[in-house]
């Protein structure tokens, strides 16, 4: 999935929450507020007009702290150095700050929450937007089309976006046990289309390798790149290695 409300070609709830996320670890770990603990999560919900973003309504925001910081400090802190800093101008008088909404959370991680396992694919991906094919990522080697066919599926929605041939734009790719070929490729861009989307989709196919062994080489997914997406998102960071964030098809997709 791919689209144009941010520079990343993201949308932007899941594109907030990561940089979050992001921002709740760096603050703990420059010392910036070092009452800040590992444990922590983030949800941003946005209001849109004709498709589009127009404002975030609701940040919802929770973090594991040190047992001697008071909750009004903490929710005061958390809105100045956290959220008003990476939301920007999303953010206005009507915005509501959700933090910590269940009070204290001294306890966290495992010891906290045990029997947790893989990671959530929506939070990994688009947050919702987009349809999911379900399967984890993370703890999946790239022969593994749950994880390769979604890096791809990203890879092709982005170029597609990012030539200007739709606003918004998802792939589905089914392949069946045994078949190098997908079975089926489809892509839908709401009505965002510049050309034909049938015409679309014969573009990518002729401009993008989709048999398992292809995605892996063209995106070079035998390095050791995989720690980095085990936090913050697969998708819209601007990280070495994360080559299917790369929107080198634009001149193809554009012939």
């Amino acid at each position: 999935y791919a689209s144009d409300e941010t520079r990343e070609l993201m949308p932007l709830p899941i594109s907030m929450a990561h940089k979050l996320s992001l921002k709740l670890s760096q603050v703990r770990k420059n010392k910036e507020l070092d009452w800040v603990r590992p444990d922590g999560k983030s949800q941003v919900s946005v209001v849109y007009e004709d498709s589009k973003p127009v404002r975030i309504d609701t940040v919802v925001i929770s973090t594991q702290h040190s047992p001697d910081i008071h909750l009004q400090q903490l929710r005061e802190e958390i809105i100045n150095k956290v959220v008003k800093p990476v939301c920007g101008n999303w953010v206005d008088v009507k915005t509501k700050y959700l933090v910590n909404p269940t009070g204290r959370f001294v306890i966290g991680g495992p010891q906290g929450d045990t029997g947790l396992t893989g990671r959530k694919v929506i939070a990994d991906t688009y947050g919702g937007m987009g349809r999911h094919g379900g399967g984890a990522f993370s703890g999946k080697d790239p022969s593994k089309v749950d994880r390769s066919a979604c890096y791809l599926a990203r890879y092709v929605a982005k170029n597609v976006v990012a030539a200007g041939l739709a606003d918004r734009c998802e792939v589905q790719i089914a392949y069946a046990i045994g078949v190098a070929e997908p079975v089926s490729v489809m892509i839908d861009t709401f009505g965002t289309c510049k050309i034909a989307e049938d015409e679309i989709e014969e573009r990518v196919k002729k401009s993008f390798d989709m048999r398992p062994a292809g995605i892996i080489s063209t995106l070079d997914l035998k390095k050791p790149i995989y720690r980095k997406t085990a936090a913050y998102g697969h998708f819209g960071r601007d990280e070495p290695g994360f080559t299917w964030e790369i929107t080198d098809k634009v001149s193809l997709l554009t012939k």
